[in-house]
């Protein structure tokens, strides 16, 4: 079993979830050996080099993709997911993101992960938050990313399930380890892990076919 780590603090509670499990040792180690950027892991999970992982949401209309109602969701801002306005570029990490702007109709450099939230803490006025703009559009939330599977269906689908039915504490010494690797404080985490929910309900179904639909036409 292979699962496929995005390194984000917004997926923070889920790998501290997976480290409480009482998952096999060799499980939680291929995480580790797995992580990256979301760009690297959908090209992971699109060459089966995982089993599973957390994809962006651009990349999970694929055909022949079991998906599972578990995602990273913003249900208004987000702080991570940001713009400059200016000159078009991309961020390399992205792609969800990255086409999220496009269907906004803004033009600047796109930012995410924790690097966007350290720039956005530092400087909220200088940035525009996509999910935050995205609500303001359509009066939904934002699926930037939903768990999808190439094997072991059944086990992820147990597991997710339990992740989302528990209510997850991270300890202090994680939450002090990711404060000085990210350089963001420990209370911001705090309160920037408080924007970000895993259920994909109705609502978020409806959100993510809407995106879809439009990213389609451009």
């Amino acid at each position: 079993m292979i699962f496929g780590k995005i390194d984000y603090i917004n997926l923070l509670p889920f790998h501290v979830f997976l480290k409480k499990s009482s998952l096999p040792n060799a499980f939680k180690r291929s995480c580790e050996h797995q992580k990256s950027v979301p760009s690297a892991i959908n090209r992971k999970f699109r060459k089966r080099a995982v089993d599973a992982a957390f994809i962006s949401s651009i990349e999970s209309k694929r055909t022949g993709i079991k998906r599972l109602n578990i995602g990273i969701v913003a249900q208004k801002n987000v702080k991570s997911v940001i713009i400059k306005e200016g000159a078009t570029k991309s961020d390399p990490a992205s792609a969800t993101s990255n086409k999220l702007a496009r269907v906004l109709g803004l033009q600047g450099e796109v930012f995410i992960g924790d690097r966007a939230l350290k720039l956005y803490l530092e400087s909220p006025k200088t940035y525009i938050d996509l999910a935050q703009t995205w609500h303001d559009t359509y009066h939904l939330p934002f699926v930037f990313a939903r768990f999808c599977v190439n094997a072991r269906q059944s086990f992820y689908k147990r597991l997710s399930t339990q992740f989302v039915r528990h209510r997850v504490k991270i300890p202090n010494y994680i939450l002090s380890k990711y404060a000085k690797e990210r350089g963001i404080t420990e209370k911001n985490i705090k309160e920037y892990l408080k924007l970000i929910s895993y259920t994909i309900g109705r609502k978020e179904q409806k959100a993510l076919f809407m995106f879809l639909k439009k990213a389609k036409r451009l």
